[in-house]
Formats: structure tokens, sequence, C-alpha cells
């Protein structure tokens, strides 16, 4: 019997799914690293250098998210139609023109055109492409996920310090950090495409992965860990009220995310923090991002991710709450960790629970389509900005994100798998709370 840890694709190497997932690994860890946190960290000279209001400033974050949020359903249309190969060589085109965009920034114009094409290239390169792809080639995905997400998180952690350390070398020439960044982006595009396979490859390979994981299912319950037998279409999923609760809770995580990302460092600053140690506590949220995503990938495939999604949007909130007011470290480790592991936990839930919930075979879609919620919490910097310029601080943003979190941590509590024609009873044992007649 195939090890679901081991898959062995007679069509290709067995060791090839293991270098796609290294491969898009890395272009997660330096996507993540040269867009939000890098930008993060240089935004408070561009403020300064350029004249800029915060709320112009965050409008521009906002841009990044909602590009992000908005372009997400574009690349399972060209997987669809062209293959991963080709989404990922424009991806990285895309993002090359945001970050020269970036560089040659004299105005808000150019400054909002590069957030929107670094914010579709980063969809293009990194999260649709390789969600679909480690989907189609592992049947268990918990481990796979867990270290593509955590490489992801690595790059929150190295970005800031990347871009310091480039500042520092190079006299503070944030312009030159983007150029560096352009090179960045056609290094990580080629090397996707290299390793990726080809559409009948691919093809080949997810139908595999698909017949190991209906096996399993029909199988002994292993676990607590829930899965659906039944290939749910997109139009069956969005009716399930699931589907929402899941949708509100990466909506969440992406609402603190960019504002954590975009406003934490000016935030402590005002109140009194130094721009190095506010490097470093966004720095060491990242690193707990890490942590929890490597372990909490190892966990959802034994304990059901649906108390993984609970216990992260309560770490959420209580960071939120603790950075709102943070000005020691006491309160700051504790934004750091709360903000960390509810955030790196989250997306690697969401991501588990849309797979174990609703299968494999629509995920691209279903998944392209939550993403979209990215446009809209892509609001938060510029709320921020928003409230800042009318209360003069931060602390009042992270307290109403707060707020938003403990209200959907309520209703994944509630939460119980959505079943349909070919599932059997929740394999729990518990109710079917919050399930539509299927």
């Amino acid at each position: 019997m195939t090890h679901p840890l081991r898959p062995q694709h007679r069509s290709g190497a067995a060791w090839r799914p293991w270098v796609l997932l290294a491969v898009f690994s890395l272009a997660g860890f330096l996507i993540n690293a040269s867009t939000f946190y890098a930008l993060g960290v240089v935004l408070p000279d561009m403020v300064r250098d350029q004249g800029w209001s915060w709320v112009e400033a965050g409008f521009g974050f906002t841009v990044l998210g909602a590009a992000v949020g908005s372009s997400s359903y574009f690349p399972a249309l060209l997987i669809r139609r062209f293959g991963v190969r080709a989404t990922l060589l424009l991806g990285a085109a895309v993002m090359m023109g945001g970050f020269a965009c970036w560089s040659m920034v004299h105005g808000l114009a150019l400054y909002f055109l590069g957030s929107a094409l670094c914010g579709v290239g980063y969809q293009m390169v990194a999260l649709i492409p390789g969600t679909h792809v480690i989907a189609a080639v592992f049947p268990r995905r918990g481990m796979p996920f867990s270290v593509y997400f955590a490489c992801s998180a690595l790059g929150g952690v190295a970005g800031p310090w990347m871009v310091l350390g480039v500042m520092h070398g190079f006299h503070d020439d944030w312009r030159l950090l983007w150029r560096i960044q352009m090179a960045g982006a056609l290094l990580i595009g080629a090397a996707c495409a290299a390793i990726a396979g080809g559409p009948a490859w691919l093809a080949r390979a997810a139908d595999r992965t698909d017949k190991e994981t209906l096996a399993e299912v029909a199988g002994p319950a292993r676990g607590n860990v829930w899965r659906t037998a039944a290939a749910w279409s997109l139009r069956d999923a969005v009716r399930t009220p699931q589907y929402y609760i899941l949708l509100m809770a990466y909506f969440g995580h992406l609402l603190m995310g960019v504002t954590v990302s975009s406003l934490s460092v000016a935030h402590l600053t005002e109140r009194g923090i130094t721009t190095t140690v506010a490097g470093a506590m966004l720095s060491l949220e990242a690193l707990v991002q890490t942590g929890g995503r490597a372990v909490g990938g190892l966990l959802g495939d034994r304990f059901d991710p649906r108390y993984i999604l609970v216990f992260a949007l309560a770490a959420l909130s209580a960071g939120a709450l603790a950075l709102s007011i943070a000005d020691g470290y006491p309160m700051m480790l504790l934004y750091a960790v709360g903000s960390g592991l509810g955030f790196g936990l989250t997306a690697l839930a969401v991501t588990m629970l849309l797979l174990n919930y609703y299968g494999r075979k629509h995920n691209l879609e279903i998944f392209s389509l939550t993403c979209l919620v990215g446009t809209v919490s892509a609001l938060g910097p510029t709320l921020g900005g928003f409230l800042r310029d009318r209360t003069g601080g931060f602390g009042t943003t992270f307290q109403l994100y707060a707020g938003v979190i403990a209200v959907v941590f309520v209703a994944a509590g509630l939460m119980r798998p959505p079943r349909k024609g070919g599932d059997a009873p929740d394999k729990r044992g518990g109710s079917a709370a919050l399930t539509p007649p299927g």
C-alpha cells in the first residue's frame, strides 16, 4: 500500500512531489519577505521622503492587499486554461513591474500602481499555484501544508531584517531595495516554472491522489479528522453556513495580518518604542507564525483542524488587544505570540478545512473564491490610518479588529462539518450543528 506521505507517481520520479514542495515553499518565503513585510518596514521612510499622510500611505497597503484578494480567481482561470508554468512566469513579470514602480515612485500614482501589480503577482506566484500543486500531489496534506505555510511565515521573519540590512548597507536607499527585489522576482518565477509539472502530468498525479484519498476515507475512521467522500461543487459549497464561517475566519486573519505588517511599527514607535525593537517584534511575530504552522500542520492530520481554528482565532484576538496598549515588553511579547500564532494557524486551518469539508476536485475555485475576501480585509490599513489621523493613535483600530475576530471565534466554536450524499455521519460523534440538509 502506498504511504500517503510518499506518493508514487509512475509518470514522474518519486521525489518530484518533494522537490515541488521545496521550490514552492522557497517561493512563499521570498514573496512574503519581499512584499508585505518589506513594505511595512520601508513605508515610514517613504512617507517621510514623499511627504504623504498616513491615510495615503495606508491606502497603498490597502491597494496591495485588495489586489491580492480581488485577483485570487485570476490565477485559477489561468491555471485551468494555460497551466501552472505559464501562470508562474506571467506572475513573476507582473511582480517585477510592481517593484519597478515602487523604485521609481515620485508620487502616489506609481505607489498605488506598484502596490496593485505586486498584489496580483503575489497570488500568481505564491498562494494559489502553491496550494493547488501541493493538494494535487499529496493525499494527506497536513505536513506538506505545514512546511509550505511555515516557510512563507519565515519570509516574514527574514523580511524586516533583509530590509534593514540593505537599507543600512546602501545608506537608506529604499529605491535600490525595490530594484533588488525585481531580480528576486525573476529568479523565483523561473525556478518554480522549471520544476512545475505540465498540465497532463499534474492531472495524472491529481487523479492518483484522489483515488488514494477516497480509499482512506472509505476505510475505518482515523482519529478525529472529518474528510468528505463527496466532490463538492463551488455552487454547493457556498450554500453551506460552514463556508461563510471559514470565509470570515480568513477575512479576520487577513485583516489583522495586513494591518499589523503595515502599521505595527508606526504604532509602537509612536508609543515610545524604538524602530529597531518594533521591527524585531514584527519579526518575532512572523517567527511564532512559523513555529505555529509547523506544529499545526502535523496536528491537522491527527486532530480536527476546527480545534486549531478556534484556538487560532482566540490567540489572534488576544494579540490584537495586547498590541493596542503595548508600551513595554510584556504586552509586546503577548502581541507577537498571539498575533503570530493566530495569523499562522488560521490560514493553515482554513486551508485544510476547505479541503476536508469540500474535497480537492474543485478546491482551486473554492479556495480562490475564499481569497477574494482579501479585497475587503485590505481596507484595514486605510481604516487604521483614518482612525489614527482622527484619534491621534492606532490603538482603537486594533481593539476594533479584536472584537470582529472574537465574533468569528464564537461561530467557529459552534461549527460542525457539512454533509453531502456519500458522507457518513460525523466521525467524531458530534451534532450536525450549522449543517443544512444534504
